[in-house]
C-alpha cells in the first residue's frame, strides 16, 4: 500500500485506489494512515468525524464507514491476495488499526528524514543536512490533506506538519549557507520573506545571504523593514539575536563571511 497525505489524499494498493469519495470515510482513512500501526480508539475516531455534535447513531455509522473502507481494500487486493482486508484494517479491542509498513506513508517517511537531518546537524555535517532536508521537502505536493475534512486530531497533525515544514526549510537554508550557496539562495529567500513578513529566522538568513553577496546595504534595509513591521503590527522590537546580527552586519564583522563550511556565530541562530 502507498499512501500520500502531504498534498491531496492518495492511497493505492497494486495501483488501485482505495480512497473513498465520501468525506467522512476519507477522513477516517487519513487519520488511520497518520497513526499507522497504532490502535485508534472508537471514541477518538468518532470525535474526529463528528466533534461535539455526535449523533446517537455514531457507533453504527462508524462501523459502516470501516466496512466501506475494507471493501475498497479487498477490491484493490484482489481475490488471490495472501492477506485480507481485515488483516490491513484491523479490529482491536476498543478500536481499529491500519497495519501497514510506515515507510508506505509519506508523512512517516518525512518524519524519518527530518529526524535524520537533526542528527546530521548535531554532527556538523552540513552537506548531509541539506540533502536530507531537500528529500523531506520534496515529498510535499501542496498543503497537507488539502482535500480532506479535518476534525480535532487531524487539525493538530496539520499544524504540526506545517510548522515542521517551515523549520525544515530553515534548516536546509542554514546548511546551504554554511556550504557557501548564498548567491543561489537570494531569490528564494526574497520570496520567503515576502510570504512570511514577520518571520525573523528567514529574514536573518536573507540578511546573511545578502551580506555575503556583497549587498551589505540591502541586508541593513531588510532589517529596518522587518523592524518597522514588528513595531507597527505587534508593538515589539526585533529579538536580541536579530539585533546582534544587525550590529554584526553593520560593523562588517568577518565572522559573517563564508569560511569553507565553518559555522560562524551568526548561523544557526534561527534555524528550525
Amino acid at each position: 500500500m502507498d499512501i500520500k497525505l502531504l498534498g491531496s489524499l492518495s492511497a493505492e494498493t497494486g495501483g488501485v485506489s482505495i480512497v473513498p469519495t465520501a468525506s467522512k470515510p476519507r477522513q477516517i482513512l487519513a487519520l488511520l494512515a497518520v497513526c499507522a500501526n497504532q490502535v485508534l480508539p472508537v471514541p477518538t475516531l468518532m470525535e474526529e468525524i463528528w466533534g461535539a455534535d455526535m449523533p446517537r447513531s455514531a457507533p453504527t455509522t462508524l462501523q459502516t464507514y470501516i466496512l466501506q473502507l475494507r471493501r475498497r481494500i479487498a477490491a484493490a487486493l484482489g481475490p488471490d491476495s495472501p492477506v485480507g482486508s481485515k488483516d490491513v484494517l484491523v479490529t482491536r479491542y476498543g478500536g481499529y488499526l491500519l497495519g501497514i509498513d510506515p515507510e508506505a506513508v509519506d508523512v512517516h517517511v518525512y518524519d524519518r528524514l527530518v529526524a535524520e537531518s537533526r542528527t546530521a546537524a548535531d554532527a556538523g555535517d552540513a552537506a548531509a543536512v541539506a540533502r536530507l532536508c531537500r528529500r523531506a521537502l520534496a515529498l510535499w505536493r501542496g498543503p497537507a490533506l488539502v482535500d480532506v475534512q479535518t476534525g480535532p486530531t487531524l487539525e493538530v497533525e496539520l499544524v504540526r506538519l506545517e510548522e515542521s515544514r517551515l523549520g525544515v526549510l530553515e534548516r536546509r537554508i542554514d546548511a546551504e549557507l554554511q556550504l557557501g550557496m548564498h548567491s543561489h539562495l537570494l531569490a528564494e529567500l526574497r520570496a520567503l520573506t515576502v510570504r512570511h513578513p514577520l518571520h525573523e529566522g528567514l529574514h536573518a538568513q536573507f540578511m546573511i545571504a545578502l551580506y555575503r553577496s556583497g549587498r551589505q546595504w540591502q541586508a541593513l534595509e531588510t532589517y529596518q523593514a522587518l523592524r518597522g513591521r514588528l513595531v507597527d503590527e505587534l508593538g515589539v522590537d526585533p529579538s536580541p539575536r536579530l539585533q546582534r546580527l544587525h550590529r554584526t552586519v553593520l560593523g562588517g564583522d568577518p565572522a559573517l563571511d563564508h569560511t569553507g563550511g565553518h559555522r560562524g556565530p551568526a548561523l544557526g541562530l534561527f534555524a528550525g
